[in-house]
């Protein structure tokens, strides 16, 4: 079993700073994927960017640019940092780890509860 423990959302204004960050405890081998997705209200939930072990990237068109994530596998936590928020960018981000290792044959995707960032414009 994964829990996924999230921090950093808030308010912010337009055109600021916000880092994210989400750690993964329990009992597992290896986590394959981190990443977050975000889901606004009165949509569906989206990807924002995903890292792998390898720390190879994988973001959505509308953050790239703007949005860098970062991860520390000794750790295995997961940093998103995002620049240049937009009005847009107000959602609940949830943090995602996918092919966790939770034993020798068992693997199992894990979320976070999610942490709100809103930006005003």
């Amino acid at each position: 079993q994964v829990q996924l423990v999230e921090s950093g959302g808030g308010l912010v204004q337009a055109g600021g700073s916000l880092r994210l960050s989400c750690a993964a405890s329990g009992r597992f081998f290896s986590i394959a994927v981190m990443g977050w997705y975000r889901q606004a209200p009165g949509k569906q939930r989206e990807l924002v960017g995903e890292i792998t072990r390898a720390r190879n990237t994988n973001y959505a068109d509308s953050v790239k640019g703007r949005f860098t994530l970062s991860r520390d596998n000794a750790k295995n936590t997961v940093f998103l940092q995002m620049n240049s928020l937009k009005a847009e960018d107000t959602a609940v981000y949830f943090c995602y780890a996918g092919g966790v290792l939770d034993t020798e044959t068992t693997v199992n995707n894990y979320w976070g509860q999610g942490t709100q960032v809103t930006v005003s414009s």
